[in-house]
């Protein structure tokens, strides 16, 4: 064995060792959509004291992270998204009203004089007067002290003593009990809190906090305190936000009974940690400046959706391997064989590469990961059919060589195909949001995976194969020799297909305005993603008709509701799509449809504010153009321009009639509906970059043939990959569209019409439509002339343009074509 096999086979060996062990010692992060539970996005406003930025976004995310604690959540995750978004996932929280409720309220910082340690007890009457230290007292922990800043003021403070009902009893920061009485003072009294530290006063960490109009209520509050003997619980100040202790510090000894502190500057002082006086700075600068915020968001999955999702994905993923393995192994015997053993190796090593990133697993992205399966395939295919011409055409080369040969060839477009989709998943990624932007990682993810088992797993594989003399001696049993059924029967009737390339045209801009026709008859169905409002979806005991659910639901007071079943029967799932609706609201219509249903089961509740609504159309406009602008930028850097436009105008072409499709069918477009048409707009031009790289070969090798022949030959000869690759994908989605649910079946339906029309667009509208315009606007270098094929003149390339030999009379000819 030579050195470069020897390092691939090591190689490989490695990275599927590494794949099993991270696959067996880590679980998958599974989103909400797969695991049931609630998300709510919040969105900070600014106000005339604060601007909605990342920093005072961070204060109230700390401040929502001890409210959602307090909610009890196992594993409950916060994080900022943008600069004034806050993500919320609650797992197995299904009622989201008191979630909703808890995290969307303003901060509320208060400062409370403290009446007792013990809520059992009656508190002691402060002693008006008293000096520091005539009673000793214990205090619970180490308490911190409040104590003037170095310029202090004197001044007198008002106290009152607080009537039972307004009592309330809270623990402090320690945990014991405590006793305070009303509020003296709010977060709107508050300038500032920094953390501190001052090695030449010798002392650690402290917290300085500024108050607002020389801090007199400050300074009355202190001075009540004072009067209580040290050591008395009455002497300390709770700091409260949201209804919990953050701070309760004992006025210094060297404070006199009702001078209190004033100057507006306190130090609170004590055995802080620098992260303890910054975590404390911070929640008493959020709490003085609240920054509103609102929920743009909220989306809730009964555990039933995710675990049925992920049962019916398994389901297909399974069925559609084993039929792509199957549908490969009969077409390319022993190297398809072991190709399906490669692709299984796929499906470990993306796995892993899933789990070990720490990705986040969602409903689309679980699509994207069974549908990457069906695509891995494509690398395999391309390099077969290479090595089949080699074999072919090859001066007795042997299987060895036309393998190395195929897979040295096929590079080219391999890159090409995998580096369009990846642009595709990194769109996904950076301009969706929530499962559609799973989705884009999981895709990503699965092309990169695809690459390693098709280039080192499966040519480790499929080179060992070859060197066996059982092989040597049968060839064909290895399923590189011969043309294969779809390339000879191609050959035998060679369809003049540019020289009909007007009519392919025609078809094509009819296939537009049908699809534009149903966007104008019947409109296209925007999912409440796209136009704000609500989606519930629930499924009841007894079968419930569709009549019946939307009498039962504009009884409850909600008459504009689109109420549809589905399922079984008279319909077992029932979909409620209305305004904008508050979480009383929603559990109203809840309780209607109960009175009609029996038990009533959440599948799904999402929330889409009116704002956000506008923000995911736009996005996905803006989406849908920049992978289009990035795509004809990428081509027309790899090939040339012309190449460029006519794979994008394909692009578009294949995006407006799925489009079209959903506008009759009346099927909601929605986030997920936005992974299928990028990902479509990946796969259409994967299937034009491979005709268009065999074109750019032929032209070089044949400069004497006009373009039109060149076309048709790189069409016929990359239509065994296309038939092969789409029929193993289609596979994938057809296991996905039967068993996939109501989500995964959309999906599916919009990505099965996406590869059937960009697989025939690729050669009926990308490849006629590069003619056309290579006609018009031909490739630029200078020429020899050369005698063509019927007295026409040619060209020989300058090496520095590629295409500098195809000149104009070479392209002469109806519609570009070449009589045969």
């Amino acid at each position: 064995m030579s050195r470069a096999p020897l390092v691939r086979a090591l190689l490989a060996l490695a990275v599927l060792a590494g794949s099993l062990y991270a696959a067996l010692s880590t679980p998958a992060r599974l989103g909400l959509d797969l695991r049931g539970g609630t998300q709510i996005v919040l969105e900070a406003r600014s106000t005339d004291r604060v601007s909605a930025d990342a920093e005072s976004t961070d204060r109230a995310l700390e401040v929502l992270r001890g409210r959602v604690d307090a909610l009890g959540v196992a594993e409950p995750t916060l994080a900022r998204s943008g600069e004034t978004r806050i993500v919320v996932e609650l797992p197995g929280l299904q009622d989201p009203r008191e979630a909703a409720e808890v995290v969307g309220r303003t901060a509320q910082l208060t400062f409370h004089p403290v009446l007792g340690a013990d809520p059992q007890e009656p508190a002691a009457e402060p002693t008006p007067g008293a000096t520091p230290g005539a009673t000793p007292g214990a205090t619970p922990g180490p308490a911190p002290a409040a104590t003037p800043a170095p310029e202090e003021g004197a001044g007198e403070g008002a106290a009152g003593d607080a009537p039972p009902e307004e009592r309330e009893d809270l623990v402090d920061e320690s945990g014991l009990p405590l006793r305070v009485g009303p509020a003296a003072l709010t977060g709107e009294d508050v300038d500032g809190a920094d953390a501190r530290t001052d090695p030449q006063r010798g002392r650690g960490w402290f917290v300085v906090l500024d108050f607002r109009g020389g801090g007199e209520a400050w300074r009355g509050l202190t001075g009540q305190a004072a009067c209580a003997p040290a050591g008395d619980p009455q002497r300390r100040v709770a700091i409260v936000l949201d209804d919990q202790v953050i701070s309760s510090p004992q006025v210094d000894p060297s404070v006199g009974c009702g001078a209190g502190i004033g100057g507006g500057t306190t130090e609170i002082t004590g055995t802080f940690t620098a992260e303890e006086a910054r975590e404390l700075a911070a929640l008493v600068e959020g709490g003085a400046l609240p920054v509103p915020v609102e929920v743009v968001e909220q989306r809730t999955v009964g555990p039933t959706l995710g675990a049925d999702a992920i049962d019916a994905s398994f389901r297909a993923g399974i069925i559609g391997v084993v039929l792509t393995g199957l549908f490969i192994t009969v077409v390319y015997r022993l190297v398809g064989l072991l190709a399906s053993v490669a692709l299984a190796c796929y499906a470990l090593i993306a796995y892993a590469v899933l789990v070990t990133l720490g990705a986040t697993l969602t409903l689309p992205g679980l699509a994207g990961f069974v549908l990457a399966i069906g695509m891995a395939i494509d690398a395999n295919v391309l390099v077969f059919e290479r090595a089949r011409e080699e074999y072919a055409a090859g001066p007795g080369g042997g299987l060895r060589t036309a393998l190395d040969t195929g897979f040295r060839k096929a590079w080219s477009a391999i890159l090409d195909t995998n580096v369009t989709t990846l642009i595709a998943a990194g769109l996904l990624f950076l301009l969706a949001s929530g499962p559609v932007r799973g989705f884009g990682v999981t895709l990503g993810i699965g092309v990169l995976a695809s690459m390693v088992s098709a280039l080192v797993v499966a040519r480790v594989l499929a080179e060992q194969a070859v060197r066996r003399s059982a092989v040597v001696r049968r060839p064909r049993a290895s399923g590189l020799v011969g043309p294969g059924r779809v390339r000879a029967w191609l050959e035998r009737s060679g369809p003049d297909l540019m020289g009909r390339g007007r009519v392919w045209l025609a078809l094509s801009g009819a296939v537009v305005v049908v699809a534009l026709a149903g966007l104008g008859a019947r409109g296209l169905e925007l999912g409440v993603e796209f136009t704000g409002g609500r989606l519930l979806e629930y499924s009841t005991g007894t079968p419930v008709s569709a009549e019946r659910a939307r009498e039962a639901v504009a009884d409850g007071g909600f008459p504009r509701a689109v109420v549809q079943t589905s399922g079984s029967g008279d319909g077992e799932d029932i979909t409620v799509r209305t305004e904008r609706l508050s979480n009383e609201e929603a559990y109203a219509v809840e309780q209607a449809l109960a009175g009609v249903g029996g038990e009533v089961t959440k599948v799904r509740d999402e929330l889409i504010g009116p704002s956000l609504g506008d923000e995911l159309r736009r996005g996905a406009l803006v989406a849908l153009g920049v992978a289009l602008g990035a795509q004809l930028l990428y081509l027309a850097l790899r090939f040339r321009w012309t190449i460029g436009v006519a794979a994008v105008v394909a692009m578009l072409h294949d995006v407006l009639a799925v489009v079209g499709l959903f506008a009759w069918l009346g099927k909601p477009v929605d986030g997920v509906f936005l992974a299928a048409a990028l990902t479509i707009i990946g796969l259409s031009v994967n299937d034009s970059v491979v005709v268009f790289d065999r074109v750019r070969e032929l032209v070089r090798a044949r400069p004497r043939e006009p373009l039109g022949a060149v076309v048709d030959a790189a069409v016929l000869q990359t239509v065994p990959r296309t038939v092969n690759t789409g029929l193993g994908a289609m596979l994938i989605l057809a296991a996905l569209f039967v068993l996939g649910g109501d989500t995964l079946t959309d999906f599916a339906l919009a990505m099965l019409a996406g590869l059937v029309v960009g697989t025939l667009s690729s050669v009926f509208l990308a490849s006629p439509l590069y003619v056309l315009l290579e006609r018009r606007w031909p490739a630029p270098g200078p020429a020899v002339p050369a005698t063509g094929p019927g007295g026409r003149r040619a060209a020989v390339a300058d090496p520095a343009d590629p295409y500098g030999f195809v000149d104009a009379a070479a392209r002469q000819g109806e519609d570009g074509g070449a009589s045969r």
